[in-house]
C-alpha cells in the first residue's frame, strides 16, 4: 500500500504549479488535508487533495488540471501526516511547487484576485468581502463539499458551481509583465535556483506596495521583462487533453512521443491510425516577439484551419513550413487531433476526466498508512 500511495502522491504532485500561466484554482493544503468527510478516514490525509483535483477536472470537464497551493508552514511537521506525506510537503517546498507560508489566509485571496483564479474552499472569507469584493462573484468561491461519484464543488456567493476565472488584477498584470529575484539565492520562488524556467514565477506579494517574496518576506528585485508566453491547449475527438505553455525562450515541440523531457506526448490519446500518421515530433511552436508561430516537423504534414473552420476548403497544410497562427486559428495534427490557443475552446468537453487518483488503493483514504 505504501508504494501505491506514493504513486498518487507522485501523480499529485504533477498537477501542481505556481505558474501563472497555467493554474486553474487556488486551494489551502492544510485545509483540504482535513476534509475528513471526504473518506471518514484520519484526521489528515494529503491524498484528499487528490479527490480535489479530481472535482475541479469534472467540474471544467478537462483532463490534467493544475492547481496553485499555499501550504501554512506548520503542516510540513504535523503529526497527523505520515512521516511520507510530510517527507513529500518538504519535497514540494523545496522544488517551488507550493509555496509555503506562515500564515497562508492573506495570500490564498491575493493569488486569486492577482491572477483572476477561483478559490476553492468551505471558508465563507465573510470579514473579507469588502476588500476583495469579487469573492461575490458566480464560480469564484467554491465549496468542495462530499457528493455522489466523489467531491463536488457548490458555489459560496453569488451562485454558479463552475469555478470562473477573470483577467489577472491591474496590479496582478504588472506584477505578471516582469521577472524578480529574491534576496535569498537559493529561495525556490524568486532565487537562482529555481526549480523550472524563469517565465513560470508566482506573483509577489504586495507588502506596503512593494513586490516582496511571500516565503521569506524580503523586498524583491526587477530583474527585466517576463518573457511573452501564450497558453495552448490540445483537444482530441472534442475533448481538451492538456494545456502548455509556449514563451519566446522556451518553444515547444507536441508529437506522438518527442524525445524525453523536450515535449507534449500525445500516444496515450491518440487511435492506432492517427499514431500511425501522427510523427514522434509533429509540430513545433514558437513565439517571434508577440506572434505564435507553427512549425511542421512532420513527415505527412500539418493542417491549419483559420478561424477554427469546419470546412475542408478553407484547410491548409503546411509541409517543413511555418506559419502565423491568428487568434482563433487551430491546427490540426489529424482529424480530431487539434491544438489551438486555451481561450478557443469555452468547454473542456471531457465528461469524466481521468482521475489523479487511479492508483489510489481502495483503503488508503480509510487507513493510517503508518510511518
Amino acid at each position: 500500500m505504501r508504494f501505491e500511495v506514493s504513486k498518487v502522491l507522485d501523480a499529485i504532485e504533477r498537477r501542481l504549479s505556481t505558474d501563472p500561466a497555467t493554474a486553474r484554482a487556488v486551494v489551502d493544503l492544510a485545509e483540504v488535508v482535513r476534509y475528513v468527510d471526504f473518506d471518514n478516514g484520519r484526521p489528515a490525509n494529503m491524498l484528499r487533495l487528490g479527490q480535489l483535483i479530481d472535482a475541479l477536472g469534472r467540474s471544467v470537464a478537462e483532463e490534467n488540471v493544475p492547481v496553485y497551493v499555499v501550504v501554512h508552514r506548520g503542516l510540513l511537521s504535523d503529526a497527523d501526516l505520515t512521516s511520507n506525506e510530510r517527507m513529500v510537503a518538504r519535497r514540494w517546498s523545496d522544488d517551488g511547487l507550493v509555496e509555503v507560508l506562515a500564515d497562508p489566509a492573506d495570500r490564498l485571496l491575493e493569488v486569486a484576485e492577482l491572477l483572476g483564479l477561483p478559490v476553492l474552499s468551505r471558508h465563507r472569507f465573510d470579514g473579507m468581502r469588502g476588500r476583495y469584493q469579487w469573492l461575490n462573484q458566480p464560480g469564484r468561491l467554491l465549496a468542495p463539499l462530499p457528493g455522489h461519484g466523489g467531491p463536488a464543488l457548490t458555489a459560496r456567493a453569488g451562485g454558479g458551481n463552475t469555478p470562473a476565472t477573470a483577467e489577472p488584477s491591474p496590479a496582478g498584470a504588472q506584477l505578471l509583465a516582469r521577472l524578480w529575484s529574491c534576496p535569498d539565492p537559493e529561495c525556490a520562488l524568486f532565487g537562482r535556483m529555481r526549480v523550472g524556467r524563469p517565465g513560470g514565477q508566482p506573483p509577489p506579494t504586495l507588502r506596503t506596495g512593494q513586490p516582496t517574496c511571500p516565503r521569506h518576506g524580503e523586498r524583491l528585485t526587477e530583474t527585466g521583462a517576463r518573457p511573452p508566453a501564450e497558453v495552448l491547449s490540445i483537444r482530441i475527438d472534442g475533448m481538451v487533453r492538456q494545456r502548455f505553455v509556449v514563451s519566446a525562450d522556451h518553444p515547444m515541440v507536441v508529437g506522438r512521443a518527442p524525445e524525453r523531457g523536450e515535449g507534449i506526448m500525445l500516444g496515450q490519446w491518440l487511435t492506432e491510425e492517427a499514431r500511425r500518421w501522427i510523427s514522434r515530433s509533429h509540430v513545433r511552436f514558437e513565439l517571434h516577439g508577440r506572434d505564435l508561430v507553427v512549425q511542421d516537423v512532420s513527415t505527412n504534414g500539418t493542417g491549419v484551419r483559420p478561424g477554427g473552420s469546419p470546412d475542408d476548403d478553407e484547410r491548409r497544410t503546411i509541409k517543413r513550413q511555418a506559419r502565423p497562427l491568428q487568434a482563433t486559428d487551430v491546427v490540426e495534427l489529424y482529424p480530431g487531433v487539434h491544438i489551438a490557443r486555451s481561450k478557443v475552446w469555452a468547454t473542456g468537453g471531457v465528461s469524466n476526466p481521468t482521475s489523479v487518483m487511479a492508483d489510489a488503493p481502495t483503503m488508503a483514504l480509510r487507513m493510517m498508512d503508518r510511518p
